[in-house]
Order: structure tokens, then C-alpha cells, then sequence
């Protein structure tokens, strides 16, 4: 009895090694579908590609004069409400964008899925890269603004490829367990735009961690995302080095992200026999 449970731990650890070896293996077909669903995005659009700059940009300047010229919401460290609330909307709008993408990607790709050869676990990847994409339009957007704004150059601004790394970490976990989840049954993809919607009110975006009473914010700190979002904030905006950054939140993002992708490898295991019966 043992032995069998230190053999599947042991299988379980082991597994996001093969994982990591198989997509280094197959990284161009990876580069080669992540061009090919960025451009299905725009299929059929007169505009294509300019889209992925139209559409934040007009978003992001709705929301400038909305905060700026509108509401004239301020923050008491003095910092320019509008670039504070867009570095933390550019963070989560990559997690979402990312998740609801992967969440459907073995019934977009089913063709694939159905093809013994193929290596289906990196059709997550594909779908998170795809989004990726768009993140860095948005981060350069988010940039000029900050610029504007006035918030000055700083070495710190660096800091977010951290983030990044962070996020892209959840995301393969999160993405592996609902894609993996969703192939069984479609009601998936609706719990997780729900979630979604819960967890954008539910993450320091439009309202600060201050605002709430100190007894409480630890509920709010559980939230994975809101290590992200933070972390662009005190990268762009506070410039707050990583060093700087609390031990205790590291800890625990690195270890709630790393139980996911294991839960993750664990499930995904189970269940990628029975995709092609069910797709």
C-alpha cells in the first residue's frame, strides 16, 4: 500500500519535468499553432493585426477620461488613478483572456485531438501563447501611458517579465485542469466566465486592498491573481524591487500555483484517454 502511494507521488513530481521536456521538443509545432490561432482571431477583418492595438487602446483612453476627466478619482499615495487602475486591468485581462481560451481548446482542436500521434497537451500552451501576444500590445500601450502620466523610467519596470513567468506558470496549471475538465462536459467553460466575473471584483483592480479592513484583506491575499496584479503595480507604478517583495506572498503563490499544475498533471493523465471517445 505503501509503495504504490510513493509510486504515484513520485510519478506525479516527475510529471511536470516530462511535461516541460515535451514542449522544449516540440516547440516548433507550438511557435507554428500559436502563429496560426493568433491570425484566426482576425480572419476575415479588414483591419487584421491593428485590431490587437484598436481595441485596448480605445479601452484603455475610455477609461482615462472616464477616471480622469469624469469621476476625477485620486489615490492618497498621489499616483495617477488611471495608470494605477490599467496596470492592474492589463494583468488580469491576460489571465482571463488566456483562461477562457484554454478552457475550449480540445473541443476547437478536436481534429487533433483525435490523432493518436499528436501530442494534445500542448494545444494549452498554444491558446495561453496566442493571448500572450496581445499582452504585449497591452504592455506597450500601458507603457506610453505610464509615460504621459508621468511616472518615471525605472529598472523596476523589468521586474513584470517575473510576473509574467508567475502568471504563465497559474495559467498552465488552471488551463490543463478546466481544458481537461471541459472535454466531459461544456458547462465547464460557463463556471469559469463566471468565476471570472467573481474573481474580477474579487482582485484589487478597480478598489484598493486598502480600502478594506485589515482584519479581512488576508481572505483577499488568497487570491493568486492578486499577487499578479500587485506585482505590476509595484513594478510600473510603485517601483518597489523584488527583494522588497513580502517572503510570506511568494511562499504561497509559488506553492498554491505548484499544488495546481500538479492537481493538473494529475488530471489531465486520467482523463486524456477518454478525449477521442467523447470529442
Amino acid at each position: 500500500m505503501l509503495s504504490a502511494l510513493e509510486k504515484m507521488l513520485s510519478n506525479i513530481l516527475r510529471a511536470p519535468l516530462f511535461f516541460i521536456e515535451e514542449i522544449y521538443h516540440k516547440k516548433y509545432i507550438i511557435y507554428q499553432l500559436t502563429k496560426r490561432d493568433f491570425k484566426n482571431r482576425y480572419i476575415g477583418s479588414t483591419l487584421g493585426f491593428l485590431w490587437t492595438i484598436i481595441q485596448p487602446l480605445v479601452m484603455m483612453t475610455i477609461l482615462w477620461f472616464i477616471f480622469s476627466f469624469g469621476f476625477k478619482v485620486s489615490l492618497k499615495s498621489g499616483v495617477p488613478f488611471v495608470a494605477w487602475l490599467i496596470s492592474g486591468m492589463v494583468a488580469w485581462n491576460f489571465f482571463a483572456d488566456a483562461l477562457n481560451l484554454t478552457t475550449d481548446v480540445f473541443r476547437e482542436y478536436s481534429f487533433l485531438v483525435k490523432k493518436i500521434n499528436f501530442k494534445i497537451s500542448i494545444l494549452p500552451i498554444v491558446k495561453i501563447l496566442s493571448s500572450f501576444i496581445l499582452h504585449l500590445v497591452n504592455l506597450v500601450i500601458l507603457i506610453v501611458i505610464l509615460l504621459i502620466t508621468g511616472i518615471p523610467i525605472s529598472a523596476c519596470w523589468l521586474q513584470v517579465i517575473y510576473y509574467l513567468g508567475a502568471t504563465l506558470f497559474l495559467l498552465l496549471g488552471i488551463g490543463w485542469i478546466t481544458s481537461a475538465l471541459n472535454v466531459f462536459t461544456k458547462d465547464v467553460s460557463y463556471v469559469v466566465g463566471i468565476l471570472l466575473q467573481f474573481g474580477f471584483w474579487m482582485t484589487p483592480i478597480f478598489w484598493d486592498l486598502q480600502m478594506i479592513p485589515e482584519k479581512y484583506r488576508i481572505f483577499f491575499k488568497l487570491n493568486p491573481m492578486w499577487y499578479i496584479v500587485e506585482g505590476y503595480r509595484k513594478a510600473f507604478i510603485y517601483q518597489i524591487p523584488l527583494w522588497k517583495e513580502s517572503l510570506m506572498g511568494t511562499l504561497y503563490f509559488w506553492l498554491i500555483s505548484g499544488m495546481i499544475l500538479l492537481s493538473a498533471v494529475f488530471i489531465f493523465k486520467r482523463l486524456k484517454p477518454h478525449f477521442a471517445d467523447v470529442l
